[in-house]
């Protein structure tokens, strides 16, 4: 038997590259029917991050108030996304917005992050984007190179598009 495509996970880190990705994932979903789960990760701070900011901001709920506003900046910047993505598509592939189950945005490391969600909701495929991050990461970057090494579930790297010349 053939594998199915029920669910998809699209993981985003907001770059660039993750628009190409999701326009692959709303692709799919459309052809296969699929619903999309929206994963975006606010990356831990380090130790020593923690250390410095307990440091010079003393108070408690100062600090639980940064921790709430990074997630919440970044619920708003991926809503905003989603707007211009959905204005940008033709009217009527919109209804693809209909097969979006859920949007996660938590605080974690992301390549754990995403292999426990994609655990959790038994997805069939998982779709990520690449970035430019230096010569080590032209393909992959380390998240998707981590994910890719450890997930049993079939993943989709979606490279950067070429740039457009002038």
């Amino acid at each position: 038997m053939l594998p199915e495509v029920r669910k998809i996970l699209y993981s985003t880190d907001l770059s660039k590259g993750s628009t190409a990705a999701f326009e692959h994932a709303a692709y799919l979903a459309k052809k296969t029917g699929a619903e999309i789960h929206i994963l975006h990760v606010v990356e831990k701070l380090s130790a020593d991050a923690k250390i410095t900011f307990k440091t010079y901001v003393m108070d408690a709920g100062s600090r639980r108030d940064f921790f709430e506003e990074r997630l919440n900046h970044a619920k708003q910047k991926l809503a905003e996304r989603q707007e211009t993505f959905w204005r940008s598509v033709d009217p009527d592939e919109r209804k693809i917005r209909e097969q979006i189950k859920e949007i996660h945005v938590v605080e974690s490391y992301p390549a754990e992050a995403i292999l426990k969600l994609s655990k959790e909701l038994e997805v069939d495929l998982i779709i990520m984007g690449t970035h430019e991050k230096g010569i080590m990461h032209t393909f992959l970057g380390s998240v998707a190179k981590n994910v890719l090494n450890r997930s049993r579930i079939p993943m989709m790297i979606v490279p950067l598009p070429e740039l457009e010349s002038d």
